[in-house]
């Protein structure tokens, strides 16, 4: 089982060796998203308006050594303190500090020299491009797993992001627990990863190359629910995922048939319930998100459409009522009445069987 939760003798030592060659791979192998051997390590096509702007500012250097598989700009973002659990070069970092305005913060956790060079390299020039006084940004060189280590306050971040990094970790639990630690009550751990639907051997875990290339470092999905629950997060929400096609023949043999996904999660530090309880419960979008149109994504089951009431599970309305959300909704009924489980509420894969999809490297 990948994601075991007591060390075994020898774990330093193993996590230690994951470390270098993770290091090595983005930090020496690879000089651009050019040398991925496979699409995992690639963002899709479809960035919103609002976002290609704020990318748009971003240094070519810093781009072209990206290697997400996610877009991990959530709504709601102004003023907010944010973190990045393995910011690479700082791409994401940099998109999310034109996000969060000059009153915002973003902080970047990466384990790299050679990516980190990058980022302090251009924090300067971003803080100009945004018209900003001075840098709302700073980078720390750290392990994601131990970010006790960097001084970090307990409930200090309203907002956690991570893309395409915590499957490349061997303490996945240490993650989680210390991405929750870290969170204000009401904030979120929003991140896009690659996942599996089943557990990968041990054979192809110990090949660099398929570790580097964010594939055999993958959880299987339904551990990373556990994983996540026990972590303190007590209702993993999918917000979107896609197949991936890896696109490297000899690849595609060694993983001798396992079925991989890119899919974004959103993990809230809220007390709720383990399974979707009905209260007779409804919120109404009022379609005054910034950069949020006429209708709010929450999640892949809960779409709002801005003036239309909706009835939704004891667990969704805190999401949207102890969180930076509340603003932008209207809440309807109390938690007096239990009414028993909400229709709908149910296990199973949660990522589309439909047709596969690549994805493009920018």
């Amino acid at each position: 089982m990948n994601y075991i939760t007591t060390k075994p003798t020898g774990w330093r030592r193993e996590a230690a060796m994951k470390h270098d060659d993770v290091k090595d791979y983005y930090g020496k192998v690879l000089q651009g998203s050019e040398d991925l051997q496979t699409n995992a390590c690639c963002t899709p096509d479809g960035v919103p308006d609002y976002l290609k702007a704020v990318l748009a500012k971003i240094h070519p250097e810093v781009t072209e050594k990206y290697y997400g598989c996610g877009l991990v700009a959530p709504m709601a973002l102004s003023g907010a303190s944010v973190l990045d659990l393995g910011s690479g070069s700082g791409r994401d970092v940099y998109a999310l500090a034109g996000l969060v305005g000059e009153s915002g913060s973003v902080v970047g956790v990466d384990m790299t020299d050679e990516q980190l060079d990058v980022a302090w390299r251009h924090e300067g020039f971003h803080a100009k491009a945004f018209g900003y006084a001075r840098p709302n940004t700073s980078f720390k060189k750290g392990y994601i797993e131990r970010l006790g280590e960097l001084g970090l306050a307990n409930e200090s971040f309203d907002i956690i992001v991570s893309n395409c990094v915590i499957n490349l970790s061997p303490d996945k639990p240490a993650v989680l627990r210390e991405a929750f630690r870290l969170l204000k009550p009401g904030g979120e751990l929003y991140f896009s990863d690659v996942y599996a639907d089943r557990r990968v051997p041990q054979e192809l875990l110990d090949d660099p190359v398929l570790y580097g290339e964010c594939l055999s470092g993958a959880l299987y999905w339904n551990d990373f629910l556990t994983l996540a629950k026990a972590a303190g997060f007590a209702d993993p929400r999918l917000v979107e995922d896609r197949v991936l096609t890896i696109e490297n023949p000899e690849i595609e043999a060694k993983l001798g048939g396992i079925g991989f996904y890119a899919a974004t999660y959103r993990l809230f530090k809220l007390d709720l319930e383990p399974a979707c309880e009905d209260f007779g419960l409804s919120v109404t979008y009022k379609g005054t998100m910034p950069n949020g149109g006429a209708t709010f994504v929450l999640d892949k089951d809960h779409v709002f459409a801005a003036g239309v009431e909706v009835a939704v599970c004891g667990n969704t309305y805190r999401m949207l009522k102890e969180s930076r959300f509340a603003p932008y909704f209207e809440f309807s009924g109390d938690f007096s009445a239990h009414r028993g489980i909400f229709a709908g509420c149910g296990g199973g894969l949660p990522f589309d069987g439909g047709e596969a999809s690549g994805g493009a490297c920018c």
